[in-house]
């Protein structure tokens, strides 16, 4: 099974967007919607101070009744980032995904950012790495299995 760094470099680099605690929900989610992205980071000097998705979003809408034009990010963001680190197995972030309700996580080096996954891009690469076992294992019995054998009380 693959691990999350693998999973980042067969994503390649691509830009993690960030915003501001400062900075209004509005202009967090529009970031998001330009960006097409569920989440964005929020930091202070480079550093994640917390997480706003578009989950976090939608509670504040049904919730709230408040105005994203004027409420800033750090009222509405998750606080507490959960993140993953490179080395971590697929089924160990999906698992942590799962149980934690969250559909997407940081992966940190220390305090290096070396990217974001969401549960979608867990999910698909889960499942690439399951049709290339099978194919293989496939693959496998079709070379060494020598077919039916005679049957017995046949040809005597």
């Amino acid at each position: 099974m693959k691990s999350i760094n693998e999973l980042l470099k067969l994503k390649g680099e691509r830009p993690i967007y960030s915003v501001g605690p400062d900075d209004t929900v509005f202009a967090a989610v529009t970031k998001m919607v330009e960006m097409n992205v569920g989440a964005v980071l929020v930091t202070v000097d480079g550093n994640i101070c917390g997480i706003l998705t578009e989950r976090d979003y939608l509670r504040f809408v049904a919730e709230q009744g408040r105005t994203a034009r004027t409420t800033p990010v750090r009222e509405l963001m998750t606080h507490k980032v959960i993140y993953v680190t490179p080395e971590c197995g697929l089924d160990e972030v999906a698992a942590i995904m799962t149980e934690k309700r969250i559909r997407h996580i940081p992966v940190l080096e220390g305090a290096d950012l070396k990217g974001i996954v969401s549960i979608g891009d867990v999910v698909k690469q889960i499942s690439r790495d399951q049709r290339v076992q099978i194919n293989y294992l496939q693959e496998y019995i079709a070379d060494t299995y020598p077919g039916p054998g005679p049957i017995e009380g046949e040809g005597e």
